[in-house]
């Protein structure tokens, strides 16, 4: 069959490289995709939010099923735009409708649903504008740090977790009043805070049946010893070694069973994955955050574990048949280390020329902000390449990573070397 993935990133590169290995996949297309995913596919020039210019290449490329990578599509409603249109509707599209996506798509719908389903989450509040010093009220009765979360999509950089309790009540401001982060803060949910350790939890659901893909632990801040600001993603590593068959069967009774439960139960189409941001308090997990896609650069540590077809699993999705599916793990431990642009998470510069790319042995490279510049790969983005490293444990597993990583080269390349610092060996 014929597939699309949309997406530019290194998650979609990730898809591209699973599913190019499948026999079930005659051609493959990546919209707008990246130098890395012009290797093993075509890419095509179009945005992945501009739904007619993507139903016209499905028809032209006779394309039979679509991955979506990203969470605006999803938000915007593509799965229901195909669901709707005669000429679409039959084709296999991986990725929630649009009252499924919600669940990123805003932080207070998702609290709302964790509530309605009894899923362990931390205490919050909402407010807007209008209810600013109501707000400011509600910080006041909560113990530091503040957590302020802009309720809709902010690129993975709208949470804010401060120390001062002034400086909380400003930022609270800045994000109703001032728009910090635009339309997306116009409302902010505040959440008490959660003293423990994170780990990420990826299912693929067909709307009736799921599969738990493995865990993984992400790095978030540009620098090391998790200081900084927010970025997209610095590293991820998988599975998560704290995360034993104890601590999973709890995660799948009180959290994963009930989120697919309650989708069921609210008649909402979701074919697709999951991902659930969770913290460990004590010996209980305790939901963070709902995303209605695969995580970036969780992905490029996940998928490479997944000894499954790809498209097989995708076709069980459109077909509510994983049931019938079996899971194949690759036992060894992945780590994920993310080469970015100086500057990066804010200003920075693109086109500068990536070289030692074909000096890469033994590890995986993904690309995330790249492109071709006539036969030269230059930067992109903020996030730039991903090195993949496979091996017995993750401090292994780390160290071919960085080993391969020293053969890379740009200006002003950046990356953190303590990926997997808080973690026991």
């Amino acid at each position: 069959m014929n597939i699309l993935i949309l997406g530019s990133g290194g998650r979609e590169h990730t898809f591209a490289y699973k599913i190019a290995q499948s026999d079930l996949c005659d051609q493959l297309f990546v919209a707008p995709g990246n130098a890395g995913t012009a290797a093993i596919a075509t890419n095509v020039s179009v945005a992945v939010t501009d739904f007619a210019e993507i139903k016209a290449l499905v028809r032209k490329e006779n394309i039979e099923m679509l991955v979506v990578g990203p969470e605006d599509p999803l938000v915007q409603g593509i799965s229901d735009y195909f669901q709707e249109d005669a000429e679409l509707k039959d084709i296999v599209v991986i990725g929630p409708s649009k009252r499924g996506a919600l669940l990123e798509g805003s932080k207070e719908r998702a609290k709302e649903f964790m509530a309605i389903h009894h899923i362990p989450t931390a205490a919050y509040q909402s407010f807007t504008e209008e209810s600013l010093v109501a707000g400011k009220a509600f910080i006041e009765t909560l113990a530091p740090p503040y957590v302020l979360k802009a309720d809709g999509l902010a690129a993975g950089k709208g949470v804010l977790i401060l120390q001062d309790l002034e400086e909380a009540k400003t930022e609270l401001e800045n994000m109703l009043t001032n728009k910090k982060f635009g339309a997306a803060s116009e409302k902010v949910v505040i959440e008490e805070f959660l003293d423990g350790i994170e780990l990420s939890v990826f299912v693929l659901t067909d709307g009736k049946n799921y599969v738990t893909l493995p865990t993984a632990k992400d790095y978030k801040r540009i620098g090391e010893g998790d200081t900084g600001l927010n970025t997209g993603g610095m590293g991820a590593i998988s599975p998560v070694p704290f995360a034993d068959a104890a601590f999973m069967s709890k995660i799948e009774e009180q959290i994963i069973k009930p989120t697919v439960d309650g989708l069921a139960k609210e008649n909402i189409d979701y074919k697709g994955f999951i991902f659930i941001g969770l913290i460990k308090v004590g010996n209980d997990p305790k939901v963070i955050e709902y995303n209605v896609r695969m995580g970036d650069p969780e992905t490029e540590a996940v998928l490479p574990r997944v000894k499954n077809d790809l498209v097989s699993l995708f076709q069980h999705v459109g077909n509510q048949t994983l049931d019938q599916v079996k899971l194949e793990i690759d036992k060894r431990s992945a780590t994920t280390v993310m080469t970015v642009s100086g500057g990066y998470p804010e200003a920075y510069e693109k086109g500068k020329e990536i070289t030692g790319i074909e000096s890469i042995e033994d590890s995986i490279v993904f690309h995330a902000g790249t492109k071709f510049e006539g036969d030269k790969v230059v930067t992109n983005g903020g996030r730039v390449i991903a090195i993949t490293s496979l091996d017995d444990n993750f401090k292994k597993a780390l160290q071919k990573s960085y080993q391969n990583i020293k053969k890379l080269h740009f200006d002003t390349m950046c990356y953190r070397k303590d990926i997997g610092f808080d973690l026991a060996p």
